[in-house]
């Protein structure tokens, strides 16, 4: 990774959020409540299908998985960007990136892939409920979820070769407050055609495909809703996917900006502030969107509160 008459990057630096010393509390504090409602939201909702036995279900198992990860994608980020908040020197090794790096791209990809696979669920459970049971079983749910994973690793591990491949013999300076690969491509001294290549054909993959799993299972989903006469079963029928589709709305609509583009069109102030919505205040809303708008989850909440209570009483 040494050049003549370079200096080998040995760790790097994050520029951090913001510049500005008069925003630095509200910021920190700004990160740090989300970060507290991610986690209590999160693991929440996690122990909450555990223990309730009417949520071991199918889309629950989904959900839980969902929250595990997104758990995980805020915890990759979200802590030492608080740290930094109040160092000097706002350093991170060269190892550390790399984990950083790896951490959030597999966890930001087995959540576009969970969510494609939720929407193939709310498919069969809406448009054959009669065969759901015998279609998504709990070894299907298993293997569905492990390919999520896998699918998230291969692509972790491509990117984070891709890019950990190319010289920083210059500046180790990234502009950005946590270890991103357009910040981190633009900072090399080598050529980057071909990580680039790489960036945009996993993005695109991971949001062409899944969008298209999504879109083509809600056309049947809506369809199938509006043939439904009565008034109370469409409205019931729509409640049960209107949680996911607001998640996938809010999740892709800052994802697919973000990686499917060129480098070139890469503006650090501006997807810096887009970085935040996705890192940080996504993993906050999808355990709100589910626990708001879901009458299960909102039931088996005031169980498991009423039994905490009655076993306080005793």
């Amino acid at each position: 990774m040494a050049g003549e008459n370079h200096t080998v990057v040995t760790d790097f630096l994050l520029s951090g959020l913001t510049a500005n010393p008069n925003m630095v509390m509200g910021c920190f504090l700004f990160f740090l409540v989300i970060y507290l409602i991610t986690c209590v939201g999160n693991l929440g909702m996690i122990i909450l299908i555990r223990i309730d036995s009417r949520l071991h279900t199918p889309m629950y198992y989904f959900l839980s998985n969902l929250a595990f990860v997104d758990f995980c994608y805020s915890s990759t980020i979200t802590p030492k960007t608080l740290v930094d908040f109040f160092s000097v020197k706002k350093a991170i090794s060269f190892g550390g990136c790399i984990a950083q790096l790896f951490t959030f791209v597999l966890t930001a990809s087995a959540e576009c892939l969970l969510l494609a696979v939720m929407a193939y669920d709310r498919y069969v459970a809406i448009c054959n409920p009669l065969l759901y049971t015998r279609i998504i079983t709990k070894e299907i749910c298993g293997q569905l979820v492990g390919i999520c994973y896998l699918i998230g690793f291969i692509h972790a591990l491509a990117q984070t070769i891709s890019t950990f491949r190319l010289s920083f013999c210059g500046s180790n300076i990234i502009d950005h407050y946590f270890c991103d690969i357009p910040p981190l491509i633009m900072l090399s001294c080598t050529d980057t055609y071909s990580n680039e290549i790489v960036l945009y054909t996993f993005g695109t993959f991971h949001g062409i495909c899944t969008t298209i799993e999504i879109l083509i299972s809600y056309v049947y989903i809506i369809s199938t809703i509006l043939r439904i006469r009565s008034s109370e079963g469409r409205r019931k029928a729509f409640s049960t996917c209107a949680s996911h589709l607001t998640a996938v709305l809010v999740f892709y609509g800052t994802t697919v900006f973000m990686y499917v583009r060129p480098i070139s069109s890469y503006s650090l102030g501006r997807d810096k502030v887009i970085s935040v919505f996705y890192t940080v205040v996504i993993p906050m809303l999808n355990p709100l969107i589910y626990s708001l708008r879901n009458k299960e989850v909102k039931d088996a909440l005031k169980r498991v509160l009423g039994r905490i209570r009655v076993s306080c009483k005793v």
